[in-house]
């Protein structure tokens, strides 16, 4: 695949079949809870009050996604980062994860949290580089059938002192990274 540029978008309700099909493409471990989501399941996580996610496009097709949520006052939950194989390694993932960040920086809270399956360890490194350290707090929302995540946080810095903003209206032109991410 070439390096073009990246659009990432907010995603509304006629993009669940979309985000769905990517989380699939991902490759995940078939033991992964992760491969039992629905786009009913989509559909309730991403237009829940307070959450959503975006989706990355270029060159005409989905790259990747990535969803958020709300928990509590302080922390905004990164949930669902996936892309397609074919644009591992372009910058689409860190656009993503920048864009939540983003948002929750917006929304004034005051960290971002992520859980990462047991059987997708190897995505530890990506989540370092952006700066996202391992911690032992519980994950709320770990599935009862799969063995405990890997709970990673970041602190974010928030201009806002209140309110809890949308954020990421429109679009956002992402060119092309670095391959050596």
């Amino acid at each position: 695949m070439t390096q073009s540029p990246t659009t990432l978008r907010p995603v509304n309700p006629e993009d669940i079949p979309a985000f769905h099909a990517v989380m699939m493409a991902a490759g995940m471990d078939p033991r992964s809870s992760w491969n039992r989501t629905t786009p009913a399941d989509l559909t309730r996580s991403l237009l829940a009050p307070g959450a959503g996610g975006f989706l990355a496009a270029g060159g005409g097709e989905v790259l990747g996604c990535v969803g958020y949520r709300p928990d509590g006052d302080r922390t905004l939950t990164l949930n669902k980062l996936a892309t397609v194989p074919q644009a591992r390694r372009l910058g689409v993932g860190r656009a993503l994860v920048r864009e939540v960040e983003h948002v929750a920086r917006m929304g004034g809270y005051g960290r971002v949290l992520l859980a990462v399956s047991q059987f997708n360890l190897d995505v530890l490194p990506f989540y370092d580089r952006l700066g996202y350290t391992v911690t032992d707090e519980p994950y709320a929302h770990a599935h009862p059938d799969s063995p405990a995540p890997v709970v990673l946080i970041k602190s974010i810095f928030s201009p806002l002192s209140g309110g809890r903003g949308a954020g990421g209206e429109g679009f956002l032109h992402c060119p092309p990274e670095d391959a050596s991410q």
